[in-house]
């Protein structure tokens, strides 16, 4: 399907690695003008080599690195046409033995960093009267079975893509959000569950997802590219649980 992205300015936050690096990927294939942050310089270079995106070298948790990120991309691009707030990270452990600090910290990059960089992003969409949004959550913004720090920032990322998107529309701004379940990708966190049980995936999904798998990287980034594209064009304010029948909320 051509989602008529071709040629969009899209601005993807942790770009290099899991779902980012697939969102990534499939707005390169859709030919959009793609840029990627991080903060881990080499991975971001390996990005440019094989992809071609421009990449920035910011910490999102941090207010002036956000303001310059979007100065320099919409400079570079000459605006911005598509904002995916991905980047995120869990802290912490259980909440009695968790400093409050941890949790600010867990606010500020995976939920203030989509605000701030939203609210900077919708002054350009503005110009054109046109422009989409869309939040990485989770599933575990909606119930219990994260880590708290996470499941907090992710919940009220959710209310934020609601409330926006009420907002943004008048503007013919579409904001939406997409909450994944258990998505798996080679990073540090599965590296060691598996190294500690061999059979630990296998056991998750029978347990805990009726698709009886855990879900890829792709199958996140092509609902992603279908918000952000205009065959999405009556959906605002959603959040879309992507998780194989994973959750158990009615709604």
């Amino acid at each position: 399907m051509d989602l008529g992205v071709k040629g969009k300015r899209v601005l993807i936050t942790g770009g290099t690695r899991g779902i980012g690096k697939a969102i990534t990927e499939i707005f390169v294939t859709e030919q959009a003008k793609v840029g990627i942050v991080a903060r881990n310089k080499s991975e971001l270079l390996k990005v440019h080599d094989d992809l071609g995106v421009q990449i920035y070298e910011k910490d999102l948790s941090k207010a002036n690195d956000r303001k310059n990120l979007m100065t320099e991309f919409i400079t570079c691009n000459n605006g911005i046409d598509i904002l995916i707030n991905n980047v995120g990270a869990s802290h912490g452990g259980s909440i009695i033995n968790t400093h409050y600090g941890i949790f600010e910290e867990a606010m500020q990059l995976n939920f203030i960093s989509a605000v701030h960089l939203s609210q900077l992003a919708i002054q350009n969409m503005k110009v054109n009267q046109e422009g989409t949004i869309v939040n990485i959550s989770s599933i575990y913004g909606r119930e219990a079975g994260g880590n708290p720090t996470y499941n907090a920032s992710k919940a009220a990322l959710i209310s934020f893509t609601k409330s926006l998107s009420k907002e943004a529309i008048k503007d013919n701004i579409r904001v939406n959000g997409i909450a994944p379940g258990a998505i798996f990708h080679l990073n540090e966190v599965w590296k060691k569950r598996i190294e500690t049980d061999p059979q630990y995936l296998e056991k998750y999904a029978k347990e805990r997802i009726p698709a009886g798998r855990l879900g890829n990287p792709e199958e996140i980034a092509n609902v992603v590219a279908f918000l952000a594209s205009n065959k999405s064009s009556w959906i605002v304010g959603a959040t879309i649980n992507v998780d194989g029948g994973q959750s158990h909320l009615n709604f």
